[in-house]
């Protein structure tokens, strides 16, 4: 068995262990801070938004000898806006100028023919007016709300309303990150940006749903045993899926980071980024927010009641008594009364 298997193994077995729960006050804070610098740099920098939000015109030319770096100067130059120029594998230009009123394209057109010194015929013009753009964004943001209502039924009748509430801050904290980091960076909004966001949440609510299936199992029954408080069972629920979670979003992401690192890096594929970006970042937010996140508010929400007060009292007065006499707490249980911990959710279930 390979050393990340065997540590899978001993953290599902609860042999070892990090308490994620214990420490949540600090993974609060980091999230509070990074919350807090995502909101400000939207409040300071905005988002890039693409033309399909803004408007503006898209023209495509024929192979051409003129560099990027001129032909961008020129689209600014006789449009008065600012041009985002790629070069195509077929050796032209694709020129996108925002913000340009469609009206004035044709004018646009016959001064960027002259300019790069290609056939004016031959260069395709897509034009795209603002009201298009504010549909998108109106449909994206009814899509979103959706999902979310759904998101809290669905989870509110699988497990139960805590659960629901803890995953819902869960998606909004990543959702908020991912849309400061387009802040931060400048990238372009674009209707891939808005199908990325859609899939992340996607992934961080699988990953949230694991933890959460587990800790399910784990605390059935709980107030009927004086071994482990609910916090306790959380805790040992995060661990026996840490691996699993680890696993799954490395994979997730080594796709991911080769279209933006590779792909809109080196071979400057510009386009690859609008969705790219917020898939890396969605997915590494993600599967923060289900490990440190999710799970640590649901055992906050879950310890204010009063059946969950009375346990952790019971199981702390029980080690007490033990520690007086010089026992181990463990002393006297019998293990087919332990909580169970899932790993890999119901079919997982030790017996």
């Amino acid at each position: 068995m390979s050393k990340l298997g065997d540590l899978g193994a001993k953290l599902y077995r609860g042999e070892v262990g990090y308490d994620f729960v214990g420490k949540r006050f600090l993974w609060y804070g980091v999230s509070i801070l990074i919350t807090i610098t995502a909101i400000v740099a939207l409040a300071v920098q905005g988002l890039n938004m693409g033309i399909e939000f803004k408007g503006g015109a898209v023209f495509t030319t024929p192979k051409t000898t003129v560099s990027v770096a001129a032909a961008t100067e020129a689209a600014e130059k006789v449009s008065g806006h600012d041009a985002i120029v790629q070069e195509l594998g077929t050796g032209g230009l694709r020129i996108q100028i925002s913000g340009v009123d469609t009206g004035a394209a044709t004018d646009i057109k016959q001064k960027l023919a002259s300019d790069l010194k290609v056939d004016q015929a031959a260069i395709n013009a897509d034009l795209v007016g603002p009201s298009w753009g504010e549909q998108i964004a109106n449909k994206a943001w009814t899509g979103l709300g959706i999902f979310m209502v759904l998101v809290v039924i669905y989870l509110a009748i699988a497990f139960e309303w805590r659960m629901a509430v803890a995953a819902l801050i869960a998606l909004i904290h990543d959702l908020t990150i991912t849309v400061g980091v387009y802040a931060l960076v400048g990238f372009e909004v674009t209707p891939g940006t808005v199908i990325g966001l859609l899939t992340i949440l996607g992934y961080s609510l699988y990953d949230t749903v694991v933890v959460f299936d587990g800790l399910k199992e784990g605390s059935k029954d709980i107030t009927k045993q004086t071994r482990w408080t609910y916090s306790e069972i959380a805790n040992r629920s995060i661990n026996g899926t840490l691996v699993r979670s680890i696993n799954t979003t490395v994979v997730a992401l080594l796709p991911v980071a080769a279209l933006l690192f590779i792909g809109g890096g080196f071979l400057g594929a510009g386009m690859l980024n609008d969705i790219s970006l917020s898939l890396f970042v969605g997915l590494a937010a993600g599967a923060y927010s289900s490990i440190f996140i999710a799970t640590p508010l649901v055992v906050d929400l879950k310890e204010r009641e009063p059946a969950m007060k009375a346990l952790k009292k019971r199981v702390l007065a029980k080690r007490a008594a033990a520690a007086a006499k010089g026992e181990s707490p463990d002393e006297g249980y019998d293990a087919e009364d332990e909580p169970q911990v899932v790993a890999q959710g119901r079919s997982g279930r030790r017996r």
